[in-house]
């Protein structure tokens, strides 16, 4: 998590910034969660008082992608997904899933649900890939229609 009082008003939003940081940081020190702060509040030392930094509220952030709603039952499921998993209130389809705050753990927790909702062979670097929910209902929607193809070969082969 990271706390920033920008110099301009707007301040950079949560795409922006990990994308300035992904050229100078290696990506396990990228902040998942950004707050922007008026100024970092002080104790009486003038010592950053840690204990009044705001805790994160569950919101969406800021992000470059503008909000986007499901199109589909398989984007549907997957929002509901990334948003328990991410502890937000809501995700677009065209959210890249780092931008939210996702990082390696979240991603392999998702995989995991994904597979639980939709049984086919997926791995986390189908995430990596496809790291939005709409590239992600693609893959989804892909393997699905192989599975459909496969299985109508199989049986006009018996026929």
């Amino acid at each position: 998590m990271a706390y920033v009082v920008a110099k301009t008003v707007p301040g950079p939003n949560a795409s922006a910034m990990r994308r300035f940081l992904q050229d100078k940081l290696p990506d396990y020190m990228i902040p998942t969660t950004f707050i922007a702060l008026d100024a970092l509040p002080l104790t009486d030392t003038l010592k950053i008082d840690r204990k009044a930094l705001p805790k994160p509220n569950g919101l969406r952030p800021e992000i470059t992608a503008p909000y986007a709603a499901p199109r589909n039952s398989i984007e549907e499921a997957l929002v509901k997904i990334w948003a328990e998993i991410l502890g937000l209130d809501h995700v677009g389809i065209h959210d890249n899933f780092f931008d939210l705050g996702g990082h390696s753990l979240a991603a392999t927790r998702v995989i995991s649900r994904v597979i639980q909702t939709f049984p086919l062979d997926l791995t986390v670097k189908a995430l990596f890939d496809s790291p939005t929910v709409a590239e992600m209902a693609e893959v989804i929607g892909g393997h699905q229609d192989s599975k459909t193809t496969r299985r109508l070969t199989r049986i006009s082969r018996k026929i």
